[in-house]
């Protein structure tokens, strides 16, 4: 019967012991986590507001060459990944050589 008591006595104190450390574990993350999302919300806004000023002092084709670059970056990355990960699923599958064959010719 002691026994039985010792274990049911550590099962609560452990329960309120490590419910004590989770909430404030939990409060310390959360205070973390806002301060950091509170930075990067005033550093966008600002960097937002510089955007806004540039595109105002330029022109339309200004505009749509900015726009143009941009998607051909975005584009040749995505080509480049493409090309990654056919090169990882061709090695893995065995017919790297293969593929690279019938592609030359």
């Amino acid at each position: 019967m002691s026994q039985s008591s010792n274990f049911t006595g550590g099962f609560f104190l452990g329960a309120l012991l490590g419910g004590l450390v989770g909430g404030v574990a939990g409060v310390l993350a959360a205070n973390r986590i806002n301060r950091v999302e509170d930075d990067k919300s005033t550093s966008f806004s600002q960097l937002s507001e510089d955007i806004r000023q540039n595109l105002a002092d330029i022109s339309d084709d200004e505009r749509m060459e900015i726009a143009r670059r941009g998607l051909e970056d975005k584009i040749s990355e995505l080509n480049a990944a493409i090309e990654d990960v056919r090169e990882q699923l061709g090695s893995t599958n065995g017919r790297a050589a293969d593929y690279e064959t019938s592609t030359t010719d």
